[in-house]
Parts: structure tokens; sequence; C-alpha cells
């Protein structure tokens, strides 16, 4: 007979046990998008459950997602499929099936593809079976040598509107998807298919797409990346009313991407607005550069100032992407080549030099205004000049040697060429482009626009506080922060909206290309006709007040 106390440490074990038990189970439950616990299991039950992770691995989720072990779990399905010939997958999200094919067939065969439907064999009659596949004859006469039969396996997945097989690619092109997230796949197990005579067809239905989008028939590629990404390689795309033709070399997993794309109208507005700007901006820039060596010939004093060098550092670097964007545009056909790359090499860098001579007006702004003590640095404007034109030059020289450059093209959903330029080739890593532009952009701006709205807000608030009442509109500060916002690059800012809409595109290349205008304005507000009527001066220090001058 059990003793009091050892009925409970009996008691208290079986407590802890159902506790461990219970813990478990909720792991494995908050786990199965970790893509571990169902791996290799392919009977409904688990392929229900790790279905669920298609809507839980999305951006509006926390849930803890691991895609690449998910998306080789679907991937790895089809030689499931072929180890069991007889199976048939007949679900809400997947449809499956394998066929006993003969290599000696004498013609080409057709599936059907219907989302609610099992894939099965078919006749040619594309309007009683739109969506289909065509393999060629070709592909199993290949193979006659070695086998007499061959298993194929024909999916059908609905992925969802979640992360999974969405890739970088999606990631970083706003607007972009899969269309009605569907992927077809097609596979003959452990028998390689690739770089086919005469390509497979296979065949999206669809209604009327919206305008400025394009579809291109794409691969998933495990390759690419670290999770993998679509991939064109080996594809064409033919586009119909009603419907769009993938041939392909190959046998994976295909889709059919719906990407934003600007039509021909669109982008020829767009470089008429951003050439007559660019053009204003560059002759008014040049008034800045002019009017700043003058001033240095009439005041000996100006010579040591480091503003308005900043700000002339900054006209020039603007002046001269204005017009390698000029040279740029303004050539059709493009070069191709070590020309197109040094011409792409040549834009790159003064769009960095442009970005981080604004970056660095934030920088002399923080110092003018905020920080104002202890701020004097020897050599100071020479320290400005190796970062604002040495560190594009690496950040360039970098790029080039990862062969980067080269020629970009654009184009409409019929697939003609609508702009074509010297930039960053297609074939180039994405992330060499989103590292050295976006994110360069991304990070300067944000320096640029925290430093901008401590000065408003030191602006406006401390004149109130001084006079200790309420005050009118401080028309003067708002003309001070709008000229400041000039320099720190604001007009580059609603580049971030132009996602949103189409007009916002116009708006930013209007703005942007004027930017020139603007800062020659500025200019000539703060230093001319006479320095004693600095609008600057009544709202924060003037320059000659700053203690940031280098001794040279």
């Amino acid at each position: 007979m059990m003793t009091p106390r050892a009925l409970g440490v009996l008691f208290f074990s079986l407590l802890l046990l159902w506790a461990s038990g219970m813990k478990n189970s909720n792991g494995g439950r908050r786990n199965v998008c970790l893509g571990l616990i169902n791996a290799g299991q392919y009977e409904d039950f688990y392929l229900e459950n790790t279905a669920n992770c298609f809507t839980k691995c999305s951006e509006s989720r926390n849930e803890s997602c691991d895609l690449e072990n998910l998306q080789r779990y679907w991937l790895k399905f089809e030689y499931h499929l072929l180890e069991s010939p007889t199976s048939i997958v007949n679900m809400s999200f997947l449809k499956a099936a394998v066929q006993n094919i003969s290599t000696h067939i004498s013609e080409d065969l057709f599936f059907s593809l219907t989302p609610s439907q099992v894939p099965g064999l078919v006749t040619e009659d594309e309007h009683e079976h739109p969506d289909r596949v065509r393999l060629p004859r070709s592909l199993f006469e290949s193979l006659q040598e070695n086998r007499s039969e061959v298993l194929l396996a024909i999916t059908i997945l609905d992925v969802g509107p979640g992360n999974l097989f969405k890739g970088p690619q999606l990631s970083l092109e706003g607007g972009s998807r899969v269309l009605n997230n569907r992927l077809v796949g097609l596979s003959l197990g452990s028998i390689p298919v690739r770089r086919l005579a005469e390509p497979l067809e296979i065949t999206f239905s669809h209604q009327h797409l919206p305008t400025n989008m394009a579809l291109s028939c794409v691969f998933w590629d495990e390759t690419k990346g670290s999770t993998g990404d679509w991939s064109s390689m080996g594809c064409s795309t033919e586009l119909r009313a009603k419907r769009t033709i993938c041939r392909c070399d190959h046998l994976t997993f295909f889709a059919l991407l719906l990407k934003p794309i600007l039509d021909q109208a669109t982008v020829q507005s767009l470089v008429r607005i951003s050439q007559a700007g660019c053009g204003a901006s560059m002759i008014f820039l040049a008034f800045t550069i002019v009017l700043y060596a003058a001033l240095r010939c009439y005041w000996q004093r100006f010579k040591s100032e480091d503003a308005p060098k900043i700000h002339v550092a900054l006209s020039l670097s603007l002046f001269l992407l204005n017009l390698t964007f000029f040279f740029n545009m303004g050539h059709s056909p493009q070069p191709s080549g070590a020309t197109c790359q040094a011409r792409a090499a040549v834009f790159h860098y003064f769009l960095l030099c442009t970005f981080t001579w604004m970056g660095l007006e934030a920088f002399h702004l923080y110092l003018l205004v905020i920080k104002v003590f202890n701020t004097y640095f020897g050599h100071y404007f020479l320290k400005l000049s190796l970062v604002g034109w040495g560190l594009p030059a690496l950040i360039v020289f970098g790029t080039g040697t990862a062969d980067s450059y080269g020629r970009y093209t654009i184009h409409d959903k019929r697939n003609v060429t609508t702009l074509e330029l010297c930039w960053f080739q297609e074939k180039a890593d994405v992330s060499a482009l989103y590292v050295t532009v976006h994110g360069y952009f991304l990070v300067t701006s944000l320096f640029s626009a925290v430093v901008l709205g401590l000065v408003a807000w030191k602006i406006f608030t401390l004149p109130r506080a001084t006079a200790g009442k309420e005050q009118g509109p401080n028309w003067k500060g708002v003309l001070t922060v709008l000229g400041l916002s000039s320099l720190v690059g604001a007009t580059w800012w609603l580049a971030i909206l132009t996602p949103l809409d189409w007009s916002t595109i116009y708006i930013f290349a209007l703005f942007n290309s004027l930017q020139g205008v603007f800062i020659f304005c500025w200019f000539t507000m703060l230093y001319f006709p006479s320095r004693s009527t600095v609008a600057f001066s009544s709202s924060v220090p003037r320059a000659d007040q700053v203690h940031t001058m280098s001794h040279e």
C-alpha cells in the first residue's frame, strides 16, 4: 500500500508528464510552418496540415515560418506521387495525378490543367480545355533507348496569398504576384528533362488584365538565392486575348507572373517631363556655380565659409547627374558591351554622389542648428569631399567588379520594348541594385528627414518660447524649411509614393527634376544681393556664425 507521500510524488510526476505532452503538442502545432514536423509525410492529414501555412506565412502574421523547408516539401511531393503511381489527389488546394506514358507514342499529348479538376488526358480542343499542357512527342521519343514507359506526375497547386513561392523578386517588385496563386508542376521523377529540342506548352486562361500590367512565364529555380526564386530562362511568353501560352524547354514547377509595367505612352511622357525639368535644373545649377564663383571674387571672407561650398558641391553633383541622364536617355539604340557598362557606372556614380551630398547637407545642418557648440573640425570641407566623392566611387567599383552594369530594357504587355538604357543589367543580382541604390537612398533620406524635422521644430517653437506668447503664422520660417528641404533632397522622397498610383509617378518626375531650380532660389536668397538680408538668419544661426570652417 502506497503512503500519502508516495502518492504525492506519483501525482506530481504524472502532472509533469501531462504538462510536457501538452507543451510538445502545442509546439508541434506552432512549428508545422518550420517545415520539419511533416517533412516526407504526404498523407491527406499532413497535406492539409502543411497547407495551412499558405495563409499563416504572410506578412500580416507573426507565425514562425521556414520558407525554404516548406517549399522543398511541396517540390518533393511529385516524387512521392511517382512512388505511388495509382494515387490521385483531389483536394481544394491540390489536384494531382500520375500518368503511365509509352515512349513510342505517335502524337503529342494534351493534359487538362483546370483548377477544379484532377489533371487528365484530353483532346487538342482548346475551347473545351482552355487550361492545358501540351507535351511534344519528341520528349518521349528521346527516352526510348532506356525505357519503354515512363511515369509522368502532373500537379496543380494553389499556394494562396502568403509568402510561399513568392521569392525575392516578387517581394522587391511592388504589385507583382503569381497569377491566381497557381503553380503547375510536371515531373518524370529522377529522369532529368532539360533543353528540349521542341518545348512543351502550358496554356493559362485568364480574363482581361488590368492596364499597365504584363504577364511573364517563369519556373521555380531552387538554385537562386537561399530559398529559390522565379526565373524565365528557357521560357518564352505568347500573349493572347484571354489566354497566355508558356513554352519552356524543361520540366519543373511553372507559373504566370503578373507584373506592373510602363506602357509606351506613359514612358514617353515621363521621359519628356524629366528631360524638360532636368534641362531647366542644369541651367539654374550652372547659374548657382557661376554665382558662387563671382561671390568668391567679390568677398574674400566668402572663400573660408563651408556652407556655400557644400551647396555648390551638391549643385555640381546634381548638374553632372542630369548631364549623364541626358546622355543615357538621348541615345537609341543603346550601345552594348564596355561602352554601355561605363555609361551605367558613371550614371550610378553621380546618382550616389547626389545622395551623399544631400546627406552631407543634412549633417552640416545638424551641426549648424542642433549641435551648435563644440563643432570645430580641422579641414572640415576636405573631409566632407572625401566622403561625398570617394564613398560613391568605392561602391561603384565594387558593383562594377560584380559585373552588374549593362543594358536594361522595359517591356509593355505586348513584350515590346518601351525604354532601353544603360543601367543594372537584367541578369545582375537584384541585391546589387536594391542595396547600392534603394538602400543607400533610404539611409540618407531617413537621416535627412530626421534632421529637417528637428530644424523645423526649432524654427517654429523657439521664437514663440522667446516671445512668451502666441504669434501669427511664421511665413519666413515656412520659406526657410522649404529652402532647406531642397538641399536635403525632399523632392526625392516622393519616390516612396510612386507605387500608390500612376499620378504620383508624374508628380515625382516633375518636382524631382526641378530640384536644381529650387537650390538656385535658395542660394540667391541666402547670398545675393547682400549677406545682410539673409532670410535664414532670422530663424537659425547664420553661416558665418558656425565654427566648422577648415584651416586651409
